[in-house]
């Protein structure tokens, strides 16, 4: 009999214990300065426009960040540097002109590479070993993450288990590099939360996570979608489109979505995607930042 009393003496001492870490990290960051809720970052592709119209250099893209932008995070787009994966110089200078401006290098978003789901076994291996020159520039740049795409031709429950398997080959090569693949909702099965979500669960590696990108969800609902991925998030994309003349995003319940972001413990970079047409790309960008910053002295 002593030794129930005991244990449960122990149970409810734990639970007492973990109910107070709990309320602890909650008052942590309820009393925390605002910029310790989460950082903000820019995604490359929200200047896309002046990119692909040569407006804009890719090496100059830290500057613009902090310098017109004042922001100190930056997610690169593979897109804009497609040939230079493996050209160390040229990294080089990124690398060293993200230290020059202090801005750190997040990310980098992978496209074009092949479909990491392929029912085509050798076309999947293809896909992956395309992969590895980015978890290879990622770590060179001082990122954290690759953001890839989890495509594949087969419908759900056979989609899954070739994504996933492409997904687990990439993060094996990833984690003794110290990199994530994260993937993001993008298009085709990735733009339903519980298939991703299940998806990156199934790989079973703990550097492969999710990327919550705000829109992307089209026929899943977006709260739902996000809310689905946020436990395996390792990076959060803020898309925007347009706003009110309250400063309000008009599409998407913006703080909705940071109280699903921050609920879910995530304090990391949320990162502005702005794909609007109303704005320019400058005051889209501007808008976004904005409008988050409102958010985070709120929260």
């Amino acid at each position: 009999m002593r030794h129930s009393i005991d244990r449960r003496r122990f149970l409810v001492s734990a639970s007492c214990a973990a109910a107070s870490a709990t309320v602890a990290s909650q008052l942590q960051f309820a009393h925390a300065a605002p910029a310790d809720l989460f950082k903000i970052s820019l995604a490359q592709w929200s200047l896309h426009k002046p990119l692909f119209a040569k407006e804009l250099d890719n090496l100059d893209f830290a500057k613009v960040a902090k310098e017109k932008f004042g922001i100190e995070g930056i997610e690169y787009v593979n897109q804009f540097f497609k040939d230079k994966a493996r050209d160390e110089k040229y990294l080089a200078e990124m690398k060293k002109r993200a230290s020059d401006h202090g801005v750190t290098s997040v990310l980098i978003m992978i496209d074009g590479e092949g479909a990491l789901g392929s029912s085509d076994n050798a076309n999947r291996s293809t896909a992956i070993d395309n992969h590895y020159k980015w978890v290879d520039a990622a770590k060179f740049l001082g990122c954290h993450s690759i953001r890839v795409n989890a495509e594949t031709d087969k419908p759900y429950e056979e989609g899954l288990k070739l994504a996933s398997d492409g997904l687990r080959r990439l993060s094996e090569y990833a984690k003794p590099l110290g990199i994530n693949v994260i993937v993001e909702n993008h298009g085709g099965l990735s733009s339903n939360g519980k298939w991703l979500s299940e998806t990156i669960r199934a790989t079973g590696m703990d550097n492969c996570g999710t990327l919550p990108d705000f829109g992307n969800f089209y026929e899943y609902d977006r709260y739902q979608g996000v809310t689905d991925l946020m436990p395996l998030a390792k990076a959060v994309s803020a898309k925007s489109y347009d706003f009110d003349a309250e400063g309000n995003e008009t599409k998407i319940d913006f703080p909705r979505m940071m109280k699903i972001v921050l609920d879910a413990g995530y304090h990391s970079w949320v990162g502005i995607e702005y794909e609007g047409s109303r704005l320019s790309p400058d005051e889209g960008i501007l808008a976004t930042k904005k409008l988050l910053e409102k958010i985070r002295s709120k929260s």
